[in-house]
């Protein structure tokens, strides 16, 4: 594919500030200028958020249109893909969000707005719950980024879960993936930006 449209979705208590995404889009607006962004704030609420994306990629062309996420937003990319058969790019992708942010119920901050709170409500674990995709139709159209060195979720939930596709497991690094720039090339690869 030649994508035209690129969709980004940062992870939990994250923000379109997140420094993969603010990279992906400079990288983009230097070299790729046609190519239309978009990385939404997105609320507490998953099903705000999937609300959100629907509405805001609904005139997107299905067959140059793609999905980037990381963590939680890795989630949602793979419910995005699923929806509408879009590429999807995954970055130490969250495999079962329900599960996990459960500890989280309550008052939280934004990472890179502290000072910005939000409340993560005990239902919105059932909205996670009532979301998640079964198991990935076509693995070919997914490039997933697996940290070794994931300090948040296990490298092998995650390549269990995304079986098939096209992988590129790290020895080491992190969850936030601070060598980020060593894998841009790998992504704009599977990508394929128009010019």
């Amino acid at each position: 594919m030649a994508a035209t449209h690129l969709l980004y979705l940062h992870g939990f208590r994250s923000s379109p500030k997140s420094f993969k995404a603010q990279r992906l889009q400079a990288w983009l607006a230097e070299h790729h200028r046609n190519v239309r962004w978009w990385c939404p704030q997105l609320p507490p609420s998953p099903r705000e958020a999937m609300a959100l994306v629907r509405e805001g990629t609904a005139g997107w062309p299905a067959a140059t249109s793609a999905v980037l996420g990381s963590s939680l937003g890795g989630f949602y990319a793979t419910v995005v893909a699923e929806a509408t058969g879009w590429p999807a790019v995954l970055m130490n992708p969250a495999v079962d969000p329900a599960r996990d942010l459960g500890p989280y119920v309550g008052e939280l901050s934004a990472f890179h707005a502290p000072e910005e709170r939000f409340f993560f409500r005990a239902d919105y674990i059932d909205e996670l719950r009532a979301m998640t995709p079964g198991q990935i139709s076509r693995p070919e159209r997914y490039y997933a980024i697996i940290a070794k060195g994931d300090e948040v979720l296990d490298w092998r939930e995650m390549t269990a879960r995304y079986p098939g596709v096209n992988l590129r497991l790290l020895e080491g690094s992190d969850h936030a993936l601070s060598d980020f720039d060593d894998h841009l090339p790998h992504i704009l690869k599977f990508l394929q930006p128009c010019d």
